[in-house]
């Protein structure tokens, strides 16, 4: 009874405001609806055409299509789509809560993913398949519906555009069957084929579809506009489940204008879905098959391989050409308003682009690292010759902060592909180089972001750049440049034991390294605070992280030095965990940037409440294996543990559950993803390039005029 008065309340204040569905140019009210969130970062499906024409990517998670990107990969412009199915009598249900989802990758060489979403009440189910039209800024949804009751239902998608990266002032209009929303220079379009047979636009929480329809059943209004707030538009499409009622395709069209938008709809629509789906597919096959053949390595593990590359492409801004993002994602408290326009993932980092670009080069994509780098050196590198702490698509700086690494990396990346011309050298590599001289060893903060001090992960990338300058020196004549770089990369390289071993720490008997020190001084007890929830005052002898490997990797030290396999003694011990999956490593002792105990996001929280857990992080497994084939010892382990951590859509995470707390509940598996940002790009460019080092027997990033140097090491 309380259901029936609560309607019959709502349709009579409606009548009395004159908003009542079907008044033609009825207003939605409500404004401006709920606040405007993104969706959880454990994505199963990316995916965008391989081409520049086509500024569209979308993602899946949890059954359904989550944020798409346009016009570029900065810029999220949808929050979701989904689907009601409703019989008008009963029931009417949400496919993200009332289904059991399955993802499909349709073909292992192109990223053309399939939901299956089947009703627990076995009543229907939902099959979409996706792909972005190469020709035009439209994503095209081919739909599926089925009764499997024999028993007809009423299917609805309700869309939720976030355009331009910003949520709250999107305006709606629901026009001749398209459902059309503009934000400044962004619009979209959405279409049906066939059409659909009611449309409303409305606001988030207050007068949008779902809001209207789990109700009564039935869906009652049609408001034609929504302006300025958090739009919300719903289509009901002229399916029922039953004989040729089954099928329809969708065209989500984007442009500057809605005209625009809708025109691309159009075109898309025109072409049809089968049309559109053989020239996507085509572009991923034509560049995959323009590639060297996969390694052995990869034997058991083909479709990881082909995926990882493939996002790796797909990660690459089609405007601002060279710029990678760091994940389509915004995980945990960066989806939850903590930015707004949203940023963190989608940003541009340069030590991240440094492992997209190398796992590229190892692949035989020379050209994509050719652009990483240009770039880096055209776009990010401040006159200074320093690099900002990340940046937009666009290369405007986001956070401020500087990371000694992310200036060395371009520097070994520039030697690694051999840019050695005068240009390059003279406008780029010293510039950054002599920044180093100027500024290192300490760094203001190193690769976790939130600490400054000696790191033995930057002085690593530190001193092998400036190695690497050193030789691109010598060959521009610059001999005074190349001394000087030498001899500060020298002296660094004698001094990283005394500022980063303790003998005597804590967790050991014998030397270790530590994850950094504040004072140069590694046996001193000098305490800091961690940040993200972490301890206020802990002990610097206290925290190691498995970062010292980079003195490995990149040729600093030798694999076998003492103070090394100590070292990973003491790593193990404190931050290794054993999965079903394989091993993988946690940051660093005390960590906080990881879900809550219970498995809720991440959040900022105040030191010392242990409220947030820093899981496993796959990317370390990879790292292990670089290390583990400088010293003879199998490596093929720690590829499988990455690819097994990747989810059906073998979108690789950035964590795994590590076996504390929620793990061993349903849903928390060890060594599976947690909800942090997936596909991490790192962790797919880790995985590409532990493949082709296990081909070729030794870390094939390793800067040989680094290693010859210091571990007498001479490969050429």
């Amino acid at each position: 009874m309380s259901r029936v008065i609560s309607r019959t309340r709502v349709l009579a204040l409606a009548l009395s405001l004159g908003v009542l569905g079907g008044c033609v140019g009825s207003t939605a009210p409500g404004k401006p609806g709920a606040a405007a969130l993104w969706t959880p970062a454990n994505k199963d499906g990316f995916g965008t055409a391989k081409n520049e024409a086509s500024k569209v990517w979308y993602t899946l998670g949890s059954g359904e299509l989550t944020e798409v990107y346009y016009p570029t990969l900065g810029s999220p412009s949808v929050r979701e789509l989904r689907f009601i199915v409703s019989d008008g009598r009963s029931f009417a249900e949400s496919e993200l809560d009332a289904t059991e989802h399955r993802i499909e990758l349709t073909d292992p060489r192109s990223l053309t993913y399939r939901q299956v979403n089947t009703a627990r009440s076995g009543k229907y189910r939902l099959t979409k398949t996706y792909v972005t039209d190469p020709e035009r800024n439209t994503l095209l949804i081919d739909v599926r519906f089925e009764s499997l009751s024999g028993e007809p239902y009423a299917l609805y998608v309700v869309f939720d555009p976030s355009l331009a990266n910003e949520g709250m002032d999107d305006s709606g209009t629901s026009d001749d069957g398209v459902l059309l929303a503009q934000d400044g220079s962004a619009a979209s379009a959405l279409l049906s084929r066939p059409a659909f047979e009611k449309t409303s636009s409305g606001y988030l929480g207050a007068s949008d579809g779902w809001t209207d329809l789990r109700d009564d059943f039935v869906m009652n209004w049609d408001y034609r506009s929504a302006p300025d707030g958090n739009v919300v538009q719903t289509g009901r499409l002229p399916l029922n489940g039953l004989g040729h009622r089954q099928s329809a395709t969708l065209a989500l069209g984007f442009g500057p204008s809605a005209d625009e938008a809708r025109e691309a709809a159009k075109g898309s629509l025109r072409a049809g879905f089968e049309q559109v789906a053989r020239s996507y597919a085509q572009g991923w096959h034509t560049w995959l098959g323009s590639l060297p053949p996969a390694p052995a390595s990869t034997e058991l593990w083909r479709t990881t391989y082909d995926v990882s590359l493939m996002v790796l492409a797909a990660s690459e801004d089609k405007t601002y050409r060279g710029a990678f993002i760091a994940s389509p994602s915004m995980p945990w408290a960066w989806g939850l308003g903590l930015e707004a326009p949203s940023g963190a993932y989608h940003l541009v980092w340069s030590r991240d682009l440094y492992q997209i670009a190398t796992a590229l080069l190892a692949a035989g994509d020379r050209a994509s690292a050719e652009r990483a780098l240009d770039h880096l050196f055209n776009v990010q590198q401040r006159p200074d010759g320093s690099f900002p702490q990340n940046a937009t698509v666009e290369g405007i700086p986001h956070w401020t902060n500087l990371q000694l690494d992310e200036v060395a990396l371009p520097i070994v990346l520039a030697w690694q592909l051999g840019r050695a011309d005068a240009r390059t050298y003279t406008n780029h590599v010293k510039k950054a180089a002599d920044f180093l001289v100027a500024n290192g060893p300490v760094t203001p903060q190193e690769r976790w972001e939130n600490q400054s001090g000696y790191s033995p992960g930057t002085l690593a990338a530190e001193i092998a750049g400036l190695i690497c300058a050193a030789d691109l020196a010598r060959r521009n004549g610059d001999t005074a440049s190349a001394a000087s770089y030498e001899a500060t990369a020298d002296s660094w390289q004698q001094q990283v034991e005394a500022w980063t071993v303790t003998s005597n720490g804590p967790l050991a008997p014998h030397p270790y390294y530590l994850r950094l020190t504040k004072d140069g001084n590694p046996n001193a007890g000098t305490t800091y605070s961690l940040g993200d929830g972490g301890p206020s005052a802990m002990d610097q002898r206290r925290v190691v992280d498995p970062s010292f490997l980079e003195l490995v990797r990149l040729g600093v030290k030798p694999a076998g030095a003492p103070v090394i396999t100590q070292s990973l003694a003491v790593v193990d011990t404190q931050l290794r965990v054993d999965t079903p999956n394989g091993p993988f490593w946690r940051r660093y002792d005390f960590d906080g940037y990881g879900e809550t105990r219970e498995g809720g996001p991440w959040e900022i929280s105040e030191p010392d409440t242990g409220r947030t857990l820093g899981r496993a992080w796959p990317i370390f497994a990879g790292e292990r294996g670089e290390y583990a084939l400088t010293v003879g010892q199998p490596a093929a382990g720690y590829l499988a543990a990455m690819a097994r951590s990747g989810n059906d859509g073998y979108m690789m995470p950035e964590q795994v559950w590590d076996g504390r707390p929620p793990t061993g509940q349903p849903g928390f598996v060890a060594g599976e993803g947690t909800f942090s940002a997936t596909p991490l790009v790192w962790s797919h460019a880790q995985f590409v390039r532990l493949a082709w080092s296990l081909q070729a027997g030794y870390p094939i990033e390793q800067p040989s005029v680094v290693a010859c140097r210091y571990t007498a090491v001479c490969r050429r």
